[in-house]
C-alpha cells in the first residue's frame, strides 16, 4: 500500500514566491523614484535580498538543491556590492 506524499510546503512557497516578487517590484519603484542616493541603496539591497529569497523558495518548490547554491552565491555578492556602495556614498571612494 502506498502512503501519499505530503505536499505542505508547495503552497506556502508558492504564496513566498508572489510576495517575494511584489515586494521586489516595490523596492524598484524605490530605486527609481527614491529622492535620495542611500533611499536607491536600500532599495537595490532589498532587490537582493528578495532575489536570495526567491532562489530559495524555488529550489524548495521544485526540490533541486542547487538553487539554494545559487542563493548563497547571490547573497554573497549582494553583501560586497552593499559594502561598496556604501564605502562609496560615505567616502567617494571604494578603494583607498
Amino acid at each position: 500500500m502506498r502512503v501519499p506524499r505530503r505536499r505542505s510546503s508547495r503552497p506556502s512557497s508558492s504564496g513566498g514566491l508572489v510576495i517575494s516578487a511584489a515586494v521586489t517590484l516595490v523596492a524598484g519603484y524605490r530605486v527609481i523614484r527614491g529622492p535620495t542616493t542611500p533611499d536607491r541603496v536600500v532599495g537595490l539591497d532589498t532587490i537582493g535580498t528578495n532575489v536570495v529569497a526567491i532562489a530559495v523558495l524555488f529550489a524548495i518548490q521544485s526540490g533541486e538543491g542547487y538553487f539554494v547554491d545559487v542563493g548563497l552565491v547571490l547573497a554573497i555578492i549582494g553583501f560586497i556590492s552593499t559594502i561598496a556602495v556604501a564605502r562609496y556614498v560615505t567616502e567617494g571612494d571604494i578603494i583607498e
